[in-house]
């Protein structure tokens, strides 16, 4: 892993910092958000400002639009902007503990529904990685159970 970080520093770090935004805007999230939910917003802004990139440099990397195309983009869009709503709403009025466990088993989720969508088989290093995952969420949530009974305690 120290070869593939050394080879790949920007993506690794890149990564790194993303883990940390992520983690700051779901504290920020839950501490200012005063229940508003602005991630709808946020996306459809960022939409606008993309698409108005693309169509002023467009001349390099034209796009070809088919039925198909459009109906991937749609759905896409619904995806991610649904998902993220659904999260923020988790993180505003759900349980956290319970939301963040859960997060844990969206990528490997999302790799078997992938993996029957291009019929392709996961490897061994797959299975191993989503042991790995499931046991630190188990652990996450048992140090979270044993911190909220200390707690309770007090």
């Amino acid at each position: 892993m120290i070869d593939n970080v050394k080879a790949n520093p920007l993506s690794y770090g890149l990564a790194f910092l993303g883990a940390l935004l992520w983690a700051g805007y779901c504290v920020a999230t839950i501490r200012i958000s005063k229940g508003v939910n602005g991630i709808t917003l946020f996306f459809m802004m960022v939409a606008v400002v993309l698409w108005i990139k693309y169509l002023l440099i467009h001349e390099d990397f034209p796009m070809h639009f088919s039925i198909m195309a459009i109906i991937y983009l749609i759905l896409a869009a619904c995806a991610m902007g649904f998902g993220y709503a659904a999260w923020n709403i988790g993180i505003m009025y759900g349980n956290v503990t319970a939301l963040a466990g859960a997060s844990y088993f969206t990528p490997i989720l999302s790799s078997l529904l992938s993996s029957v969508l291009l019929s392709t088989s996961l490897g061994l290093s797959f299975w191993q990685g989503s042991i790995m995952v499931c046991a630190g969420s188990i652990l996450c949530w048992l140090s979270t159970k044993k911190f909220s009974q200390k707690k309770n305690k007090i």
